[in-house]
């Protein structure tokens, strides 16, 4: 392609006849979307391939028409592929990019190719179809997370650690039971994705610019072609629409949380103090001044892109909220937004998964933290309940003198004598030792969705049969 075209007549070619001059600079600065919604190159080209078929189809363009079209758009893929394409900005949009580009290729025919559609439904398609492929792709990456996470549950479906409420020691729990819980949050996150690519499966083309075309032209012809389910239904509604972007944006801003909680708790566990987790060098970095650091900076990096990502969510529900129907030049702003969280959101489902597969699982000090904090007073407490028959708010009363006195002494539950026991329940016998322990406390929570190792394998295999 010529490089960027400066003839202001051929810009205005592409407004119409009525503008006699071209745009100032300013408003070419500020109306000009070429710098990035070129990433939609692919599915412009690809909707436009789809459009021409149809026509030819429907008779409205000839069979010889329709094949330099086609011919052209190929030309013009290859370009852009091979990095041999010009963008302009006088041009604004990839639309009008492509549009120029095949008129110089193929002559008059180009001209054809916008008949029964306007840019309002192009852009509508092109947008839909790069916000589907970045949903499927998603998908795949959550699915690779889960069964990274799978792989660490199984491994340590038996291995102890602390579980946390107000990240102060509550109950023993399992590691491989703590890597369900995020299973459970990424699986959602999938669940929602596929939903989202289910409510936007509707092809937008030929709604043309708010009120449908004469042509009779088939929607459900290139709804066909382009892998939609169905043509929408409301062509004003079609043009104006945006859910779809804001469904992507509000799904990757739970995603990006709950990858942000787990990279918190990366951060902690990989802490002298914590001491849980070791990170290899692949996933963390130095200091310029201490030798001995060890920076978690994937994780706090995952942990900050949360912020932008919000942000983006943000940044196009205020964009949309006061438009009137149909299509405003507001809905311009709506790509960045979609396009930079997509890529924050990849790169830290990306990040995470290598981490989770990655990390160094350090079951001694898990286990070592399991017991501290009384964290099987609970047990004591069910254990009065159940062979005491105490009502459990006795039981709950007796059991934190229990935890006063150990604390008193500097010991845990399980090393108090079963005499000063009894001195505060008479009904205490001596088999009261056998729930004291981490690993008889994690056995006993057999309920469904509990702890109790047998349990999260049952999980596990639940999972396994459907990611």
């Amino acid at each position: 392609m010529a490089e960027d075209i400066k003839d202001t007549k051929s810009s205005n070619q592409m407004w119409g006849g009525r503008f006699a001059s071209g745009p100032s600079a300013i408003m070419e600065e500020i109306n000009a979307s070429i710098g990035f919604d070129k990433k939609l190159y692919a599915q412009d080209i690809r909707g436009s391939k789809a459009h021409a078929t149809m026509l030819a189809h429907q008779g409205i363009i000839s069979g010889e028409d329709k094949d330099k079209i086609l011919h052209g758009l190929d030309t013009i893929l290859s370009e852009i592929e091979s990095g041999q394409f010009t963008f302009s900005r006088k041009l604004e949009d990839i639309h009008m990019n492509i549009e120029a580009r095949l008129a110089e290729l193929i002559g008059p025919a180009a001209g054809r190719l916008h008949t029964a559609r306007s840019r309002n439904d192009q852009v509508a398609l092109d947008f839909r179809l790069w916000v589907k492929e970045e949903l499927q792709r998603t998908e795949q990456a959550l699915t690779g997370l889960i069964s990274a996470f799978l792989s660490r549950a199984e491994e340590h479906a038996d291995s102890v650690m602390p579980g946390f409420t107000h990240l102060q020691t509550a109950q023993p729990v399992t590691f491989g039971h703590h890597c369900m819980a995020y299973v459970e949050m990424f699986g959602r996150d999938r669940q929602r994705v596929r939903h989202a690519i289910e409510h936007l499966d509707e092809s937008p083309i030929g709604a043309a610019a708010l009120a449908g075309t004469g042509y009779p032209i088939d929607r459900h012809m290139t709804a066909k072609a382009l892998g939609f389910r169905e043509p929408t239904r409301n062509s004003i509604d079609t043009v104006s629409d945006r859910d779809f972007a804001l469904e992507f944006l509000s799904i990757a801003s739970i995603a990006a949380t709950h990858l942000s909680r787990l990279a918190e708790e990366i951060v902690i566990w990989s802490t002298p103090q914590f001491g849980f987790i070791r990170l290899s060098d692949a996933f963390s970095t130095g200091s310029s001044i201490m030798p001995q650091k060890k920076n978690p900076d994937a994780a706090e990096l995952v942990r900050a892109k949360t912020g932008r990502i919000n942000g983006s969510l943000i940044a196009l529900l205020t964009v949309m909220k006061g438009l009137p129907l149909a299509y405003s030049k507001d809905m311009q702003e709506d790509k960045e937004q979609v396009f930079d969280a997509a890529e924050s959101l990849e790169l830290a489902i990306a990040a995470i998964t290598g981490m989770v597969t990655d990390m160094t699982i350090r079951t001694d000090k898990m286990k070592a933290a399991a017991g501290s904090g009384y964290s099987t007073a609970t047990d004591l407490a069910d254990w009065l309940v159940r062979e005491a028959g105490l009502p459990f708010r006795d039981a709950h009363h007796a059991t934190g003198h229990a935890v006063a006195l150990a604390e008193k002494k500097g010991c845990d539950l399980a090393e108090l004598s079963l005499e000063e026991l009894q001195a505060i329940n008479a009904a205490i016998t001596a088999d009261v030792f056998n729930v004291l322990t981490v690993e008889a406390s994690v056995a006993s929570r057999k309920s469904f969705g509990g702890t109790a190792p047998d349990e999260v394998r049952k999980q596990i295999a639940w999972w396994r049969a459907r990611n």
